[in-house]
């Protein structure tokens, strides 16, 4: 078990009359860390620390804020056994799947080193004759970052690293799913050198969540939020941001469709499905959830699909044996999806692999020949259990992607490359990959989704634009005419 503290002004921190919660193991319900309990006047001191420390390092030069984001990129690296543990205890993740974590975060924070110096504005011509009229970004202020278990690292870091390039301050919000992983964040970030209220750090038990973020959104400090989680607390969060004017970034659920046309090769979709599908056992945001396939080949397809998903091994990811699919996150999650294959089977599905499962090592599930009667075509699964629907031709494959409620990622196979691109461009979605999974993700890249996979985009030069203030400022170069 890990015991930890918070980080408030470069100092570690317990919390106010030194409350803690427990998180446990998914598998055996060992505890996991105890972590400090926050109360909302725990959170308005870390608020006030990065608005101190915002004075400074909003004048800090990019050369200074590269260097000390790639410290931080080297010192997250060398923690990479730590993460591996810390992930497995606490969210039951594979160890393939938090080195990966790690060695992306760790390639999104020299990204972000990269773009402190492209932070750029520019020259407006403007009507006003020696009227000097710019365009000019300039840090927004103190960034609330709140990040989820799933991809912990990977979200984690990108809550944090491009607010930190463009000269804002941070308080990083753990989740209280995984409370280590993100402290060891945060522990790179202060090896770095960061200044002491740069990047603050607190956790908080599950049931004081809502009054802890309200009373850091409520601050006249903070100016942006960036939340990252499902759509349900997304809305939440955004109602709280409404609530005080205060702009926030969402990239929430997500049901990404997976189109199969009937000219796809057909080992490249299933390769790029079962990734897409089962990687981190389909808990991820970008994760397969609606396989969209020709009934030209939808045979052919689902035979090879269903036995690629079977051959993968699951497992205790904390035992020496490597696993594809580690525990889930809970028995929740093995409840809601046993529910859907009930329902799914009822209703005429059938089971291609895998099955219902009784604890939380679930192994790869696929139901063939869902229809939209049945709850799995609509509702997210955030696991390890897939459908496959069939379609005659691109209209009904373009009508189905689109027939849900969210649009973060999607991808579209064929060996028509042009007619591959033309469904692409017609799918509703913030991301769409050509003969490519849906789970992708390049820290330079737009992310983030529309309807109800969020607001606004994270990374590059996206990132710069929520992050920062746009402003206009002009300098009257002549004697200006006034009409009085």
């Amino acid at each position: 078990m890990s015991d930890m503290s918070m980080l408030i002004n470069g100092l570690k921190v317990t919390a106010e009359k030194g409350a803690t919660f427990e998180r446990r193991n998914p598998l055996d319900g060992s505890v996991a860390t105890r972590a400090p309990a926050a109360s909302p006047a725990d959170a308005v001191m870390a608020v006030e620390a990065a608005a101190e420390a915002f004075k400074t390092w909003s004048e800090t030069g990019p050369s200074a804020r590269r260097a000390l984001l790639l410290k931080a990129a080297d010192a997250l690296e060398a923690k990479t056994p730590q993460f591996v543990e810390a992930v497995a205890a606490e969210t039951g993740a594979s160890g393939m799947w938090a080195g990966f974590n790690v060695m992306l975060a760790a390639g999104m924070i020299r990204e972000a080193a990269s773009l402190t110096t492209q932070i750029s504005g520019e020259v407006i011509p403007s009507d006003v004759p020696g009227s000097l009229a710019m365009g000019v970004r300039q840090p927004a202020g103190v960034v609330l970052g709140i990040a989820p278990w799933n991809a912990p690292v990977i979200l984690g870091v990108r809550a944090i690293a491009t607010p930190l390039a463009c000269g804002n301050t941070v308080i990083f919000k753990g989740s209280e799913n995984c409370p280590r992983t993100h402290q060891l964040i945060v522990e790179a970030f202060a090896d770095a050198g960061f200044p002491p209220g740069v990047v603050n750090y607190i956790t908080n038990a599950p049931a004081d969540a809502g009054a802890v973020v309200e009373a850091m959104v409520a601050h006249p400090a903070v100016r942006r939020v960036n939340f990252t989680g499902s759509t349900k607390v997304g809305k939440i969060i955004a109602m709280t941001c409404a609530k005080y004017l205060k702009p926030v970034v969402l990239e929430l659920g997500g049901k990404a469709p997976l189109v199969i046309l009937d000219d796809a090769n057909l080992d490249d979709a299933v390769n790029a499905a079962a990734f897409g599908s089962f990687a981190n056992s389909g808990q991820i945001c970008m994760s397969t959830e609606r396989i969209i396939v020709d009934q030209k080949i939808a045979d052919a397809f689902v035979k090879k699909f269903a036995a690629k998903a079977s051959a993968l091994p699951f497992g205790d990811p904390r035992k020496p044996e490597p696993v594809v699919l580690g525990s889930v996150i809970g028995m929740g999650t093995v409840e809601h999806c046993n529910a859907l294959i009930d329902d799914a089977l009822a209703r005429g599905a059938k089971l291609a692999c895998g099955g219902k499962a009784e604890n939380t090592l679930m192994p790869a599930t696929v139901l063939d020949h869902v229809t939209p009667a049945m709850r799995i075509y609509h509702e997210e699964t955030f696991g390890p259990v897939k459908c496959v629907v069939r379609v005659s031709g691109v209209e009904e494959a373009v009508a189905c992607a689109n027939d849900n409620a969210y649009g973060l990622s999607a991808a579209v196979f064929g060996g028509d490359i042009a007619r591959a691109f033309n469904v692409a461009r017609r799918i509703d979605s913030g991301i769409c990959h050509v003969n490519g999974p849906t789970v992708h993700d390049e820290a330079q890249m737009p992310f983030g989704g529309v309807k109800g996979s969020g607001i606004g985009r994270f990374g590059g030069k996206a990132g710069v634009a929520e992050f920062t203030e746009l402003r206009w400022i002009t300098i009257q170069t002549t004697p200006r005419h006034y009409p009085f």
